[in-house]
């Protein structure tokens, strides 16, 4: 897997550039209302080439339908974007952008290179030229040996693969991925994680949303958590984890009663009940290394701990603590 750290020094440090790297995405006070729901509220942020950039939130939380109008799929009823220096919608913007959909864009009855030919002509690519980018496209997805048969006899993981290679053909400068490893078992899922890494290191900017903060956490330069339609905060993981300042993760595992867990912890300083169910409570508490032994004594009144784990400020805790509910729906 490759560091973040790596990519960022990859980004800042381009032989031939200017020290500050162009935006290849600028988004300015974007809004979309559907009736009376706000889908999308004054949201506004920068992505930098190579930079992989995490649109982090629960279902329902705007992240789809931002990505659709950067996509151009929807017009925004406010605000405006910038794409590599283009506007938003112009035929500039959408030749220098890839869309990786959420729902797969393929032809299940035709094979990975026909479908991958038919969206290479749609971006005015043709002979010679594209079918080099086919051949260099399946090797990257590591599709080449599976190029002739049909798409509907792949897995979900090839499938999810090849629809990224449909959205990187053209060599975009800005890709747009909507939640791209739904649904997928954990080794299909590092695979695409993988790729996206190694696509941001060859100068792609990416825009990755997606509500697994897992995903986050290991591939984002940089993430905004989005809520109800509003970018409520944006940073690199460990800016994030910071504001949360001294606090930690305590999780008990055992037998317990959440109503009295709940009545017991409500009361204490500095300690917030994330959650408690008949054999976990999870509490978000400042200075737990210092503060453990009062807690356990309070839990063990409370049921029997079986097993207790310390773990360092989470994008979890700080959605948690911005919108006080959970981060998966």
């Amino acid at each position: 897997m490759i560091a973040v750290a790596e990519r960022r020094r990859t980004r800042d440090a381009v032989p031939g550039e200017p020290p500050v790297v162009p935006l290849a995405l600028h988004v300015q006070s974007l809004r979309k209302r559907f009736g009376e729901i706000e889908a999308v509220r004054n949201v506004s942020f920068c992505v930098r080439r190579t930079e992989i950039y995490g649109l982090l939130g629960p279902n329902g939380a705007g992240k789809s339908t931002t990505i659709n109008i950067l996509s151009g799929l929807m017009e925004p009823d406010e605000g405006a974007a910038q794409i590599a220096g283009h506007p938003l919608g112009s035929i500039e913007a959408r030749r220098v952008m890839g869309v990786v959909p959420q729902e797969l864009a393929l032809y299940p009855e035709l094979n990975a290179r026909e479908n991958l030919s038919f969206f290479g002509q749609l971006y005015g690519l043709s002979g010679g030229g594209l079918r080099t980018r086919i051949d260099r496209t399946l090797e990257l997805v590591n599709l080449e040996s599976r190029a002739r048969d049909a798409v509907a006899t792949y897995s979900g993981g090839m499938q999810r693969r090849l629809n990224i290679a449909a959205g990187i053909l053209h060599e975009p400068r800005l890709l747009l991925m909507d939640e791209p490893t739904v649904g997928l078992d954990p080794q299909s899922r590092r695979s695409i994680l993988d790729l996206v890494q190694n696509l941001a290191l060859t100068g792609t900017a990416i825009v990755y949303s997606t509500h697994y903060m897992d995903e986050v956490e290991q591939i984002c330069d940089r993430v905004g958590i989005i809520d109800r339609g509003a970018l409520l905060v944006e940073g690199t993981v460990d800016e994030l984890r910071q504001s949360l300042g001294g606090r930690e993760l305590v999780t008990l595992r055992g037998m317990f009663q959440p109503a009295m867990v709940q009545l017991a912890f409500d009361r204490m300083h500095d300690v917030a009940l994330v959650r408690a169910t008949d054999d976990e409570v999870l509490l978000n508490v400042a200075g737990a290394a210092s503060r453990l032994q009062a807690l356990l004594g309070t839990a063990s009144r409370l049921g029997e701990i079986r097993e207790v784990l310390v773990s360092r400020p989470t994008l979890e805790m700080l959605f948690l603590k911005l919108t006080g509910r959970e981060l998966r729906e």
